[in-house]
């Protein structure tokens, strides 16, 4: 067996099952797991927020260095916490949490240089700092934030009935004794402190009680003496995603319904990502009355991670809402967060992964490259740059330029790639413009050369591949042309022009052709489609027209027109002769059988 340690299911179809959907019971003890809607309890609530939109960013709060440092293996050290932090400012958040002063020397450091070096936070930033519900935890984090102008201390402590009852040991009354015992103290070691505020988490709220919530955050935003100039931060946390968004959202709206002096409250949500909806549980939990988002850069966090804010704020982005972000260069960006946790971003990512805006399929090629050319026609009849036109291109949620990437990397080739992206490479890197018929047979060749390797092709590669199918093919022939008279290799022919002349000199019959300009010498390409008959043409009268004949393309390239049309003219009579010689059915040329032995190049369609 391939797989000895798995069993596929072998038990009963469910006697409900329809008919079409044959799976078996399966011997995995999901018995030993309660559903979620036997843990979370709603209110029942008339829903708004299902028919809302978000029209506006929230309040976005990097937690990376916090939540995001204390699940890294290997910590960030003072000089990658600096990185990171110059990395938000420059990307324009507002409010980020800084670390846990409290439980750390290096993170305590850190706050007290933010706050000794001038200049070091911009007078519209706000630096929070996380503690736990203990004194001597609380005092020393007072300490690291002396001097901070704008400071948010969060506060946090588990409330869900397991955390109370096997973590804790308290009963309900017993943890709102000691919440309110460590928020007095807060609010006694700030007072006469401006630009002080502060935030409450009652961690794990998604599996907490809805009433026991708003029972300990109205308290606290009494105690606090919240007002609208001076809010108070309660931070819902979904410290363990358990159920599907929805179950969230409806939290979320429960809580901002009842929440009591609710101008005096910034709504705050922290999505983690255990059931892989962490996105979704945050863009819902805002249509639900959410103001304020904490998450990491690119989803990093405590098992599967924190919700991933360059997600969320660049599927506003594509929403046609502002994210209040720069995200202009996704890769420095990237390479950035990448350095400071030592992890790598997947190339799936969502924007930001190496081959997110990247189409091998044919299809799907053929789709982006039409796409293309006509977001450039709406550009043009519009009269505005391609950058400022309304984007809809299929396969394209967003403008690859939005994020600093160039289209070089849209459509890449191998071995399950058609006509369109192969010849949105070559036009793209070559400048050549293929029509549709070449597109056809030249997706052939780079398919027979790269069926057996498999790998991707470069658009150098798949270049070299065209120049030795199609420019070279033909290239050794002699040749002179007069106005209506050839002659190729000693054979003699005559025609309406040059062209005409050089085809019968060859016993070839030209079907079409077109030519343009390319590169920066302004080359011409010239393209000829041509019937041809006999093992490489009998020239003059001797040309045979038949079952031998064959329908090729030919190309040519030279600075002149005249020279790049006659070119193409011997490049398809090379060609016809060569596939001839190869095989009768599925003419294979030299050029792709060395193609094929060298590591040069992999592609096919879809």
């Amino acid at each position: 067996m391939r797989f000895p340690t798995l069993h596929a299911p072998a038990g009963p179809v469910p006697a409900a099952a329809p008919a079409w959907n044959p799976q078996r019971g399966g011997a995995m003890p999901s018995h030993r797991y309660r559903p979620a809607h036997e843990r979370v309890h709603v209110p029942a609530l008339l829903r708004r927020w299902p028919g809302r939109r978000t029209e506006r960013a929230p309040l976005w709060v990097p937690v990376d260095l916090r939540d995001g440092n204390q699940a890294l293996a290997e910590p960030m050290d003072p000089v990658r916490k600096q990185r990171m932090f110059d990395l938000f400012l420059a990307m324009g958040f507002k409010e980020i949490e800084v670390g846990y002063p409290s439980a750390s020397r290096t993170d305590f450091d850190f706050v007290r240089r933010l706050a000794t070096t001038p200049g070091a936070v911009p007078e519209d930033v706000t630096v929070v700092v996380f503690t736990a519900a203990r004194e001597d935890l609380i005092r020393r984090t007072f300490e690291s934030v002396a001097g901070l102008p704008r400071v948010v201390v969060h506060l946090y402590t588990a409330t869900a009935p397991q955390w109370r009852e096997v973590v804790l040991g308290k009963e309900r009354a017993e943890l709102r004794a000691l919440i309110t015992g460590a928020a007095t103290l807060m609010a006694r070691l700030g007072e006469g402190r401006d630009g002080l505020r502060f935030q409450f988490s009652p961690e794990v709220f998604n599996l907490t009680e809805p009433d026991y919530v708003l029972e300990v955050c109205n308290g606290l935003t009494r105690l606090w003496d919240a007002a609208p100039e001076r809010p108070v931060i309660h931070n819902l946390p979904a410290t363990v995603e358990i159920a599907t968004p929805n179950v969230y959202a409806d939290q979320i709206e429960y809580m901002d319904r009842h929440l009591e002096w609710r101008e005096a409250v910034i709504l705050s949500v922290h999505p983690h990502n255990d059931r892989g909806t962490g996105v979704a549980c945050a863009e819902l939990a805002v249509l639900a009355g959410a103001q304020r988002v904490e998450g990491c850069l690119f989803g990093n966090g405590e098992r599967t991670g924190n919700v991933d804010l360059v997600t969320l704020a660049l599927n506003l982005h594509t929403q046609g809402v502002d994210p209040m972000l720069d995200l202009s260069d996704i890769d420095a960006i990237r390479r950035t967060v990448e350095h400071c946790n030592r992890l790598p971003v997947h190339e799936r990512h969502p924007y930001a992964g190496d081959l997110v805006h990247t189409a091998f399929s044919g299809t799907h090629q053929d789709a982006i490259r039409k796409g293309f050319a006509r977001h450039a026609e709406t550009a043009a009849a519009l009269g505005v740059p391609e950058r400022q036109a309304p984007w809809s291109v299929p396969y394209l949620p967003i403008d690859p330029a939005d994020l600093g990437r160039d289209y070089e990397a849209v459509i890449r080739v191998n071995s399950q790639s058609g006509k369109g992206g192969i010849a949105h490479l070559l036009h793209t890197a070559e400048g050549l413009e293929l029509p549709r018929r070449l597109q056809i047979e030249f997706a052939r060749v780079v398919q027979e050369a790269t069926d057996d390797s498999g790998r991707e092709v470069t658009a150098r590669e798949l270049y070299e591949l065209f120049r030795a199918e199609y420019l070279d093919a033909g290239a050794d022939r002699k040749w002179r042309v007069g106005e209506d008279w050839a002659e190729v290799d000693g054979r003699r022919g005559t025609g309406a022009g040059p062209l005409d002349a050089v085809a019968d000199a060859v016993g070839a019959e030209i079907l079409s052709f077109g030519e343009h300009a390319v590169g920066p010498g302004r080359d011409a390409v010239a393209y000829v489609e041509a019937r041809v008959g006999g093992p490489g043409g009998s020239g003059g009268s001797g040309g045979s027209v038949g079952s031998a004949d064959r329908v090729v393309w030919g190309v040519g390239r030279d600075a002149s027109v005249l020279t790049a049309g006659v070119r193409a003219v011997l490049s398809a009579v090379g060609r016809a002769s060569v596939a001839r010689e190869a095989s009768p059915v599925s003419p294979v040329s030299p050029a792709i059988q060395a193609s094929q032995a060298s590591p040069a190049s992999p592609a096919r369609k879809a």
